[in-house]
């Protein structure tokens, strides 16, 4: 069974067996944004994912798993992304967050520039 330590400030560690992972969590009034290993996901209460399958939105877009600074963009619009590849770097708390694409296709766009101040849920790069 894994162990989870808290770091503070959102962060936990958690241990199984001989493997670790540091994990960030921000809870957000719709949904709570984990980030772990590099991949960011969404955890939506009932109510957000109805009201998201209403707006019809995609599933292709990289958002900040919480408040941070952008210090690095790997891609530009147009640029071909695969799945897992780091696109954007993110700082939070001291730490460098490296968000990798959620799946390959084409970058359309990118909506922020390095040294953004960027908040949970906001769309930082669109990939289709």
């Amino acid at each position: 069974m894994a162990e989870i330590q808290p770091l503070g400030e959102g962060w936990y560690l958690v241990v199984d067996g001989d493997r670790q992972w540091r994990v960030a969590i921000a809870d957000a009034p719709d949904a709570s944004w984990v980030f772990v290993d590099g991949q960011v996901a969404r955890l939506a209460t009932q109510a957000a994912e109805t009201s998201r399958r209403v707006r019809g939105r995609g599933e292709g877009g990289v958002m900040a798993p919480m408040p941070a600074t952008v210090v690095t963009i790997n891609t530009a619009a147009g640029q071909q992304v695969n799945e897992g590849d780091t696109v954007i770097v993110l700082e939070a708390m001291k730490m460098e967050l490296p968000i990798k694409s959620p799946r390959s296709g084409t970058v359309k766009a990118v909506h922020c520039a390095k040294g953004d101040l960027i908040q949970p849920g906001v769309s930082l790069i669109e990939i289709e």
